[in-house]
């Protein structure tokens, strides 16, 4: 196979693993076909207004200050006189879209819809606002319209804001939900001059959403224990109550209305979200109102959280949901349909109304969510053999009608309460059994992937002895292979394929089902070049194979393990330190070998800091931008001391005004940081510098000369420039001690080349980048070389966990960002810390690069080592990923994979953009040509 049809057939294999990932787990929830079902009493509002307090977490909320007096004094007194309360508790991602879908839609959003869009909707759903006479809402243009858009027909109204409005540098973000306020009071008000409007708004089945940016705009920017979080709480406090008055008086205090304030997502101490922390996770909730029960005393309460004392309200009844149960609750009060995807469970003891009118609301709820479960069930059915098929025995057709002929007689008998129970009963069997169904192909699946990733592996090995090593010389020239093999597999792809076809799988199981026919089959081709090695295995030195092989074992397993533990990173840079030692190479560089063991215990102590999210550290950015100034100034004393001094003054002024970019970025973080504390927003000019930066630091070190070590520091300048605007804390550090490292790894390197006695060993101090091309004579691979492709491949690791983790890219923090800008737009704020994550890697990949064309290896051959290695840990992670216990267990085994895989793909990416950045010069005047030794 020539080198660029295996690279188009890796990337294909890849991103089929990498895609069925998706298919196997993350497979859209949703079915549709389902009968609307409703309760058949009258309900007891006419009307349902639903606040919801994006980013408000529970504590927030319920905690007393330190003079004992509530935060909201007017919600604290609905709970205490008026209402229900309680804690809801949301799942992973906790962001503001599959927040709200839990709340209006009932069901939990899959993370491919979550990353198709904030606003669009990627899949159909109903909703609580669908299933209404009338719904309007005002807020944010990033989650009103897509509710807007599900509906069917024209029913759903919304008003929104400019997205400009959402500004995490604003003066004051609670203005948002004084917005919101306003724009209610003066719809009412202009309602009593439109008949039309005025009917509509008294019509039944009708829901106002209200919803309030202001406090999680006000977290992000200041963090939750800041003046302006809990100020902004009490103006929220405020408004709710000016409302409801409002409310009230328009409709003559005809309590026919209820009321349910509560929050999509939490929010952590240092002002991000999207990850499972319990301040993310628990959110309050309060609902009073027609329909809405009164405070309940309680006795002993226990709850994990241990947060009822410090609220001071363990004497009052506290009745926890999820938040998917939000829905049901709405749709029960207004008597509205509930939301066909619905997975919520009616939550009873916030309903003040008959028993008849509970048990009849929740036989309601068990067959809308058992609908699902027929149509789940009955499109799985169609689509495999009857012989195949095994049905989740808990529900079978018969249990089905007893179920429901048993609980339509208990609610004939007046026996509510064993009525509810059987419901309770069947709607988790019915839930249990969506899951069964939704997960049913996930085995066979799953076992297809393995297997093509086994065969990959073993197939990407036997390329690297046949054509990389010295071990096979005779296998190489064959004799005609049998047809035999092809024939086999032929036979063994049609039977696959024939029996997808009568089963109608989907396109996709094709793949991955057939994929494990032609890798095998490749793998079968090369099998002969087995034969020499077996043969001559007993001819190499057993003791130091074996060993070196369980160093190789044991090194693959700390990788997998950093990714759950970073410390684990801590414990392989110490070992690396002392790597010299135990390979004597020590004894010829004795300087080299202390830099690099200096280095990489600094490097170690990164992995054990707390993730980046905390508090913003201003003055340590600066001194990491002072730092780089500092190093910078001997670099270039150096560089004008050495035989190859700069060799123009173009060169000069590129080197420069790379400094002065890394004291303007400096100047521009301290800056930025101290305006936005004292709320006067984001300069004009530290905004424009910032964009200039970052648009000037790719090129910029094209225009270096391609002196190994000139280039390579030119490279570390324009990125650091860029990374210093980017960063809030000890991170900032974090590039310049990997760098320093990465300079000592090339060298050492260099040092231990003379172990294999290779005629030509460059001086680095003049090699050229531009150069390096020219050799073509690349060496056979050697066992030392194992060892660069895995320090390879551990750097990119730490290069991703040495300042952050899974939760940590997952949670969003604005703050890194606000160089660039303070209005909220998701993308451009996601592409931008995405480039944060890359700088690190790129750094790696462009040492990488040096090693390679210093040790004369060819880059195909140490990708492929790479390559060995990832796809391992891949499969490690594949094994690895759960569909039980917590959902931030499941997003994170998930997450891991989907990183590993990525890791592959990127790898090959970034060593193109290091080829590119190292041995490419742009010229921009005439320079006199210059000669390289």
């Amino acid at each position: 196979m020539g080198i660029p049809v295996f690279i188009l057939a890796g990337l294909l294999v890849h991103f089929v693993f990498l895609a069925s990932i998706f298919d196997i787990y993350f497979s859209s929830p949703l079915v549709h076909g389902m009968t609307p079902q409703q309760t058949p009493l009258p309900p007891p509002a006419k009307r349902l207004v639903l606040f919801v307090a994006d980013g408000l977490r529970a504590d927030s909320l319920f905690e007393l200050n330190s003079n004992n007096t509530p935060q909201a004094p007017y919600l604290r007194a609905i709970l205490e006189n008026n209402g229900s309360w309680g804690v809801s508790h949301t799942r992973v991602p906790t962001e503001s879209r599959p927040g709200h879908v839990a709340l209006i839609a009932g069901f939990y959003e899959d993370v491919s819809a979550v990353a198709k869009g904030w606003k669009e909707n990627p899949v159909e759903f109903d909703s609580v606002f669908n299933e209404s006479k009338y719904t309007w809402s005002w807020g944010s243009p990033d989650i009103l319209p897509m509710f807007a858009k599900g509906a069917t027909g024209d029913h759903v109204y919304t008003f929104c804001y400019t997205a400009e409005s959402e500004d995490f540098g604003a003066q004051d973000a609670a203005k948002l939900d004084t917005w919101v306020f306003d724009h209610v009071k003066s719809f009412f008000n202009s309602s009593r001059s439109n008949q039309t409007l005025f009917s509509a708004l008294n019509e039944e089945k009708v829901v106002l959403f209200l919803h309030l940016l202001g406090i999680d705009t006000n977290g992000h920017a200041h963090r939750p224990y800041s003046k302006e979080y809990k100020e902004n709480i009490r103006k929220v406090d405020e408004g709710v109550k000016e409302i409801v008055s409002m409310l009230e008086s328009f409709y003559g205090n005809d309590g026919k209305t209820a009321y349910i304030l509560t929050s999509d997502h939490g929010m952590t101490d240092w002002g991000s979200h999207g990850a499972g922390h319990p301040s993310e996770t628990l959110t309050p909730l309060i609902a009073w109102g027609a329909g809405v029960n009164y405070p309940q005393e309680a006795t002993s309460q226990l709850f994990e959280d241990n947060f009822l004392k410090e609220w001071k309200l363990e004497n009052l009844k506290r009745m926890d949901v999820n938040q998917a149960d939000i829905a049901p609750l709405m749709a029960s009060l207004i008597g509205v349909p509930f939301p066909l995807n619905s997975v919520g469970t009616l939550p009873l003891e916030y309903l003040n109304n008959s028993d008849h009118f509970k048990a009849e609301s929740m036989f309601t709820n068990a067959l809308q969510v058992l609908e699902q479960f027929k149509v789940k069930m009955s499109q799985k059915k169609r689509t495999t053999l009857s012989f195949l098929f095994t049905q989740f025995k808990p529900l079978s057709d018969s249990e089905q009608i007893n179920f429901l002929k048993k609980a339509r007689v208990y609610i004939q008998q007046q026996k509510y309460r064993e009525a509810v129970s059987l419901c309770k009963t069947l709607i988790n069997l019915a839930l249990e059994g969506l899951s069964y169904y939704h997960t049913y192909d996930r085995l066979f699946l799953g076992l297809s992937i393995a297997v093509s990733f086994v065969g990959w592996t073993t197939y990407v090995i036997l390329v690297i002895i046949k054509t990389h090593t010295t071990l096979i010389k005779a296998a190489q020239s064959n004799n005609k292979e049998s047809t035999g093999p092809v024939y086999g597999f032929t036979f063994v792809g049609m039977i696959i394929a024939f029996f997808l076809l009568i089963q109608t799988s989907p396109w996709t199981y094709y793949v991955y089902c057939l994929l494990p026919v032609p890798i095998w089959y490749a793998v079968v081709r090369e099998l002969r070049v087995i034969k020499d090695p077996a043969a001559n295995l007993w001819s190499l030195p057993i003791g130091q194979s074996v060993g070196f092989l369980l160093i190789c074992t044991l090194g693959i397993e700390l990788l997998v393990f950093s990714f759950f533990y970073r410390s684990a990173l801590t414990v392989g840079l110490l070992v690396f330190a002392g790597w010299p030692v135990i390979t004597q190479l020590y004894v010829q560089a004795k300087r080299t070998t202390l830099s690099w063991t200096l280095l990489c215990v600094l490097l170690a102590v990164f992995p054990l800091m707390p993730v980046v999210g905390r508090e913003p550290n201003i003055p340590l950015v600066v001194a990491a931008g002072l730092t780089t100034l500092l190093i910078s100034c001997f670099s270039l004393a150096s560089f004008s001391r050495s035989k190859n001094k700069y060799q123009s003054k173009e060169d000069l002024k590129v080197y420069f005004y790379q400094m002065f970019s890394i004291a303007l970025s400096t100047y521009v973080v301290s800056s930025t940081h101290n305006s936005l504390k004292n709320k006067q927003g984001l300069p004009v000019f530290n905004q424009i510098i910032s964009w200039t930066t970052l648009a000037s630091s790719s090129a910029l070190p094209l225009l270096s000369p391609t002196l190994l070590f000139q280039r390579l520091f030119s490279i570390l300048l324009s990125l650091m420039a860029t990374y210093l605007l980017l960063s809030t804390g000890y991170e900032a550090l974090f590039p310049l001690v990997l760098s320093g490292l990465m300079l000592v790894w090339i060298q050492m390197e260099q040092e231990a080349l003379q172990h294999y006695g290779l005629s030509l060993k460059p001086k680095l101090a003049v090699f050229n980048f531009a150069y390096a091309t020219d050799i073509t004579q690349f060496r056979q691979l050697h066992l030392d070389d194992i060892r660069r492709s895995f320090f390879f491949v551990f750097f990119i690791v730490t290069a991703f966990f040495g300042t952050g983790n899974i939760a940590s890219i997952n949670s969003f923090d604005p703050a890194s960002v606000y160089c660039f800008l303070t209005v909220f737009s998701p993308f451009i704020m996601g592409g931008l810390l995405l480039l944060k994550v890359v700088i690190p890697f790129l750094l790696v990949a462009c040492a990488f690069e040096a090693v390679q064309v210093t040790t004369q290896l060819s880059s195909k051959s140490l990708f492929l080592i790479v390559l060995v290695i990832s796809d391992i840990m891949a499969l490690h992670f594949f094994f690895l990923v759960k569909d039980y216990g917590s959902w931030l267990d499941i997003g994170t085994s998930i997450s891991h994979y989907v990183l590993v895989m990525s890791l592959t793909i990127f790898m090959m990416l970034m060593n193109g953009l290091a080829q590119l950045l190292t041995t490419k010069r742009l010229e921009l005047t005439r320079r006199t040509k210059h000669h390289s030794t």
